[in-house]
C-alpha cells in the first residue's frame, strides 16, 4: 500500500494537527538525492514500513515505493506531495497502521530540528524499531547532540558515504551541480533504544 494515498484512513490514525507553516522555518528544506536510498539498501535492511516525517517533494518517498516499501509521507509544509500540514513534533503516537509492523522513521530531518526529531522519533517508536536519519556528518560533534542523544547509547551505526550525495536547498539540484557540486559532507544514523551491540559501528557507502 503507497501511504501517499487514502487521506481519509491516514488522518484517522495519524492524529494530524494542522500547524501553519510559520511555526517552523519551511525554507530550511534540503532534497535528498534519492541515491541515499541506494547506497544504504546495499548494507542496511530497512524495514518494509517506513513513516518519511519530514517528505519534502517526496524525493526518498518515491524511491522507497520503487523498492516495495509501504510509505507515509508526511510533511508539515506542502511541496506537493504526501500528507501536509502534519507537525511530526507534535504527534503523539505512531500511526495505527505501523502500530506492531516491522516498521521505521526514516528521513532527512530540518537541520535545525534534527536533535528534536530524533529524539521524538525514538519516543514513538517502539524499542527495537529503528529511527533512521540522514545528517551532516559533522553531527557526531557538539555538546548538546551528545548529552541528549549519544550518551545514552542509542546510536547503533553511522553509514558513511564515500562519494558527496547531494543535498540541494529547495530541490535545485541543478543548481548545486552548476555551482560545482556539495561541500558537505552526509551520513546515514541509524538509533535504536534496543541496540545489538555496545559501541556504534562506522560503515563507508
Amino acid at each position: 500500500m503507497d501511504w501517499t494515498g487514502n487521506e481519509n484512513s491516514i488522518f484517522k490514525t495519524i492524529g494530524a494537527s494542522n500547524h501553519t507553516a510559520g511555526e517552523r522555518e519551511s525554507d530550511d528544506y534540503y532534497a535528498t538525492d534519492p541515491r541515499a536510498i541506494e547506497k544504504l539498501r546495499k548494507v542496511y535492511t530497512i524495514p518494509p514500513v517506513v513513516w518519511e516525517c519530514a517528505c519534502g517533494a517526496g524525493h526518498l518517498s518515491r524511491r522507497l515505493i520503487e523498492y516495495g516499501h509501504d510509505v507515509l509521507s508526511t510533511d508539515l509544509v506542502d511541496r506537493g506531495y504526501g500528507h501536509v500540514n502534519i507537525d511530526f513534533l507534535k504527534e503523539d503516537r505512531l500511526p495505527e497502521y505501523l502500530q506492531g509492523e516491522d516498521c521505521c522513521i526514516l528521513t532527512n530531518p530540518p537541520y535545525k530540528y534534527a536533535t528534536e526529531f530524533i529524539e521524538h522519533a525514538l519516543d514513538l517508536l517502539p524499542a527495537g524499531q529503528p529511527a533512521i536519519f540522514l545528517l551532516k556528518t559533522t553531527a557526531l560533534e557538539g555538546k548538546k547532540r551528545f548529552e541528549r542523544l549519544f550518551i545514552h547509547g542509542y546510536l547503533e551505526a553511522v553509514y558513511q558515504f564515500v562519494e558527496r550525495v547531494l543535498c540541494a536547498k529547495n530541490g535545485d539540484f541543478e543548481g548545486v551541480k552548476a555551482g560545482g557540486g556539495s561541500a558537505v559532507s552526509y551520513a546515514w544514523f541509524v538509533f535504536n533504544k534496543k541496540r545489538k551491540r555496545d559501541y556504534p559501528i562506522i560503515y563507508w557507502i
